[in-house]
This record gives C-alpha cells, sequence and structure tokens, in this order.
C-alpha cells in the first residue's frame, strides 16, 4: 500500500454511508417494503410488529417514533415501512428543510388522521421549530401567535391526531424537551455479517445479477456492515462486470472491482487509510488531538468525527482518548507497520 494517497474527496467515497442524491431518486427498487423483507435489526422488527398491531386494534395512530443510528442503516426505510404497515400517508421532510414556523404549520395543517410526518435529521431543527412542535406532538394543536408587542393574542388551532417519526445520527444533539415527547426510541446498529449477505443476495436478484455465494461474502466484508455500502459496492462490482466480463461476478472479479476502487478486505478505502498513516507516520500512532488531525489530513473536524471515525473505531483501529486520537496495534498490523517501542495495549500510553 502506497504510503501517500492522493486526497479523496468525501462526495466521492463508494464506501461513504450517507445517501447520494442519486440513490435518493433511484435505489428506491432496493428498499424492502414491508418488515417481513426487511433485514437485520430482529429487536427493533419485533417491537414494532407488537407496537404497530396494538396500535391498530385499538383503531388509533401509533405514538411517535425517534430512530437514530449510523447513517445507511435504515431509518428512512423503516419509517416508509411503518406507514405502509399502517395504511397511512407519509410525508418526508429533514430538519434543515423546515426554516420557519410558516413551514412547520404549513405541514401540520395538510395533515390528515393518522398519517405519519417523517423529519429526517431531527437534530438539526432550531429551538423556535421545536417550541412550536411540542403542543403539537403532545395536544395535536398548533399555537399562533397573532400580532405583536402587548397586542399580540395567541390562536390555538386543533390538528388531526397524526405520528412522527424522527430520524438522527446524533441522539445527543437532540434537546431533552423533544427527545422525551417520542414515545419509542430505536437505535439501529451496525449489521451482522450474515445480514448484509443477504441483503446482497436479495438486491442482486432485484438487479437481475448474478453472482455466487464467495462473491456475495466477499462484498460483505467490504461492506462495512452497513445496507447502503453494500447495493453500492454490488453495483459497482456490477458494472466492472459487465464491461470488463460477462456479467457474472465471482470472487475474483470482486477483488478486480474493488481493488480498482482501493476498497480493502475489510471496507477501508484510501482516505481512512490517509487518517491512520497521519496518525502513526506524523504523531507516532498518537494521541493527537482533532482539530491539528484535521488540519494534517486538509479536512472538516464534523466530517472526521461524522463520517471516518465510527467505522474505524468499531474495527478497533482507532481509539478516542483524554489527550487525542490513538491508532491502536490492529491499525498498525492492519496497514503493515511496526507500533512504535513503548506503546502500552495499543494506546500509546
Amino acid at each position: 500500500m502506497p504510503e501517500d494517497v492522493t486526497t479523496q474527496a468525501v462526495d466521492d467515497r463508494v464506501v461513504d454511508p450517507a445517501e447520494t442524491p442519486e440513490e435518493q431518486s433511484f435505489d428506491i427498487g432496493l428498499r424492502p417494503q414491508s418488515l417481513a423483507e426487511y433485514i437485520g435489526q430482529e429487536k427493533i422488527k419485533g417491537n414494532l410488529e407488537i407496537f404497530m398491531a396494538a396500535a391498530k386494534k385499538r383503531g388509533e395512530p401509533i405514538e411517535h417514533v425517534l430512530l437514530y443510528g449510523p447513517p445507511g442503516l435504515g431509518k428512512t426505510t423503516l419509517a416508509h415501512i411503518i406507514a405502509k404497515e399502517m395504511g397511512v400517508n407519509i410525508r418526508v421532510t429533514s430538519g434543515p428543510a423546515i426554516e420557519r414556523s410558516g413551514d412547520l404549520a404549513a405541514i401540520l395543517t395538510n395533515l390528515e388522521a393518522g398519517d405519519i410526518l417523517f423529519i429526517d435529521e431531527i437534530h438539526r431543527l432550531n429551538k423556535v421549530i421545536e417550541e412550536v412542535l411540542y403542543p403539537a406532538m403532545e395536544d395535536y394543536a398548533l399555537d399562533i401567535v397573532i400580532g405583536k408587542g402587548p397586542s399580540a393574542r395567541t390562536l390555538r388551532l386543533n390538528l388531526p391526531k397524526f405520528t412522527i417519526i424522527g430520524a438522527t445520527t446524533k441522539i445527543g444533539a437532540l434537546s431533552s424537551p423533544l427527545r422525551d415527547r417520542f414515545g419509542n426510541t430505536y437505535h439501529l446498529d451496525f449489521y451482522a455479517a450474515d445480514d448484509i449477505h443477504q441483503i446482497i443476495q436479495r438486491s442482486a436478484k432485484i438487479l437481475k445479477t448474478e453472482l455466487n455465494d464467495e462473491a456475495s461474502q466477499e462484498i460483505a466484508k467490504r461492506a462495512r456492515r452497513t445496507p447502503r455500502v453494500a447495493n453500492r459496492l454490488l453495483k459497482r462490482v456490477r458494472d466492472y462486470a459487465q464491461v470488463k466480463k460477462d456479467g457474472t461476478i465471482d470472487q475474483d472479479i470482486v477483488h478486480e472491482a474493488l481493488g480498482l476502487l482501493e476498497v480493502d478486505r475489510l471496507g477501508l478505502d484510501a482516505v481512512d487509510r490517509r487518517l491512520l498513516q497521519a496518525i502513526i507516520e506524523k504523531f507516532g500512532g498518537g494521541p493527537v488531538g482533532l482539530n491539528t488531525l484535521a488540519a494534517v489530513i486538509s479536512e472538516e473536524v464534523e466530517t472526521i468525527e461524522d463520517v471516518y471515525e465510527p467505522f474505524l473505531m468499531q474495527l478497533g483501529f482507532l481509539a478516542r482518548t483524554p489527550r487525542g486520537r490513538v491508532a491502536t496495534d490492529l491499525a498498525y498490523e492492519h496497514l503493515g507497520k511496526k507500533p512504535a517501542a513503548g506503546r502500552q495495549n495499543g494506546l500509546g500510553v
């Protein structure tokens, strides 16, 4: 592996779990349409089945639901499945898209009884919008202030009973009053390798792509335990097989295709390796402060925290300590480097 890796934009990363605009348009067919089709997250599925069945028996909308976890794990898909299973309409928006209280009021007043409002990136709602949302979630009412100053008065509009499903990658960024108004909170975690393998097999059938079991397992190993990344890798390998071979995917084709994309056997790409190499080669394995690290690899602090670090920490390649980021012995081993003398427990302390 070369030590000087060309800088790669986050938007171009094939293993970036964030959804691209193209995937929003063209990947709808790969999404499961029911809980029975949804692979993985078994505990959440079991709880949702009971939760929705009870609401149907009572003839009531389900309570507000909060879904949180890293990007690419199926929060949006689950929201649409809940709406379909409940037989209601779903309206989709995001925290940054609701800029004024009037925007929220327009959305809420157009909902019908039982409808679901899905708010992605709900942690990015501003505080003014949150305060408008509180009575809507608790009392199904919308408080509108008419006029200004001493003559201002509040008009309360009753709303039909509806459900808000919020999705966030940063549960800690939600205010306590907003978080407490959700009756059900579910944490989506990274998927097991077998679940990713099943997802790839299912997607291959939908895409009418032939691949053997070994090829599917190989893609699953590199998919960062994330369905969105698994589907993206499958499509890139499919493209390679159609252009360079006869369209059928085997293990050798997976190695060739993902080798061109610089995605290694554990799912690390050039950017991941560049980050680890910076810590190892420039700072002796760490600890190094986050701001310093961001400056060295020319990335934003938030990008490192939200995009790069979660998976590297899942693999045990990176540790956060009070003194800064540290590359572990596992990271040294993966990059074929020898740990510095005096390191203890892989944390350089």
